[in-house]
C-alpha cells in the first residue's frame, strides 16, 4: 500500500503575466490584473508530495533532513523575495509565465531531479503551490 509524506515550505515572490508578442491592451484582457507593468505578488505555500518504500527503521518514506535541504534550495533559496520574471531565468519574459500551474510543474522538475542525483529513493507524485487561501494548482505527473 502507497505511503505520502508532504512538506510545506512557504515564500514570498511578485511576478507578472505578460506574452511579449502581445500588446498592452491583450495581455491586460486575457491576464487582468495580473499584467500590470509594476508586477504584484503574493504570500505563496507549497506543497511537495513524495512516496517511497516505507524505511522499517525510521518510519518513514522519505529522508526528512535531505527533503528539506531539497525543498530550501530549490523552492525558497530560488523564489522567496524574488521578482520571479527578473531573477528567475526560467520565468524571464518571453519564457514561462510564472503561473501556479507553470510554478508547480517547475517546482517539480527541479525537485525531482536534485533528489535523484542525491540518490534518494523518495519520487515526488504532486507538488501544489497556492498564492492565497482559496487558489492553488496542483501538478501530478503520469
Amino acid at each position: 500500500m502507497p505511503t505520502f509524506h508532504t512538506r510545506r515550505v512557504n515564500f514570498a515572490a511578485a511576478q507578472r503575466y505578460r506574452r511579449p508578442e502581445w500588446d498592452d491592451a491583450t495581455n491586460a484582457r486575457v491576464f487582468g490584473a495580473c499584467a500590470h507593468p509594476n508586477y504584484h505578488g503574493h504570500s505563496y505555500r507549497c506543497e511537495v508530495t513524495v512516496t517511497g518504500e516505507l524505511d522499517p527503521v525510521t518510519g518513514f518514506v522519505a529522508d526528512l533532513g535531505e527533503l528539506d535541504a531539497v525543498l530550501s534550495s530549490e523552492v525558497r533559496d530560488r523564489f522567496d523575495h524574488r521578482n520571479l520574471n527578473l531573477d528567475v531565468p526560467e520565468f524571464a519574459e518571453g519564457r514561462l509565465i510564472p503561473s501556479g500551474e507553470n510554478l508547480a510543474r517547475h517546482i517539480h522538475a527541479r525537485v525531482t531531479e536534485v533528489l535523484s542525483a542525491r540518490g534518494s529513493h523518495s519520487r515526488v507524485v504532486r507538488v501544489t503551490v497556492a498564492e492565497d487561501d482559496t487558489l492553488s494548482a496542483t501538478y501530478e505527473p503520469d
